[in-house]
């Protein structure tokens, strides 16, 4: 058991603070937000499959820039639920947003740490935050599709991104912000999909 009071874990929760502030969309969320407790997700199985998915793109050819790691959200309700994706990974199935790609073939995280749904925060709303490690890979910029046909994962590709993610303004509704700044990533071996991209990794639960 840990305490909380120690002072890993204070140490933790500025580390996440400081993630949580530089990935912020709109410079209101400076002010806006506040964090009581950050648990390490320590999962040595995510943590070398992170590492492996690394030299394996690295043996391809990729760039230190497409292999390097940042940070991406995800919002729960609950601790359970945000526990469990810590246990079990990030899979496919999880979402409800398919703008940018078939949500049974790739998952959806969020770029920015104050956009993690399609409805604003009201005050006096809590919820949990997984900070997650993610390479991005190999990035393809995709127009959002809002029809039934989804977007496939596109071959010799990781990630896909939205168009118009760099016209986000703070005139932007919240919805189309929260759908526009989604990472949708994937990972395609042999033609078919995997459940959980290895290239996604729980970091830091808040």
């Amino acid at each position: 058991g840990f305490h909380p009071e120690s002072e890993e874990s204070s140490s933790l929760l500025q580390t996440a603070v400081s993630v949580l502030q530089s990935s912020y969309l709109y410079s209101t969320s400076q002010d806006g937000f506040q964090y009581s407790q950050a648990i390490l997700v320590e999962n040595d199985v995510f943590l070398s499959e992170l590492k492996a998915f690394a030299q394996a793109k690295e043996a391809a050819g990729y760039s230190q820039e497409e292999l390097e790691e940042t940070f991406a959200f995800l919002l729960f309700d609950n601790e359970q639920e945000a526990k469990e994706v810590c246990q079990t990974g990030l899979r496919v199935n999880s979402s409800s947003i398919s703008t940018l790609g078939d949500p049974a073939k790739g998952v959806y995280i969020s770029k920015y740490a104050d956009c993690l749904h399609p409805r604003p925060w009201y005050h006096g709303k809590s919820g949990y935050i997984v900070i997650c490690k993610l390479i991005k890979g190999k990035v393809k910029v995709v127009s959002e599709n809002y029809t039934t046909s989804y977007t496939c994962p596109s071959p010799g590709y990781d990630c896909h991104v939205a168009m118009s993610r760099n016209s986000i303004t703070p005139k932007t509704s919240h919805c189309q912000a929260f759908e526009q700044s989604q990472y949708y990533m994937y990972e395609v071996s042999d033609g078919s999909t995997a459940e959980r991209p290895r290239q996604i990794c729980p970091y830091i639960v808040i």
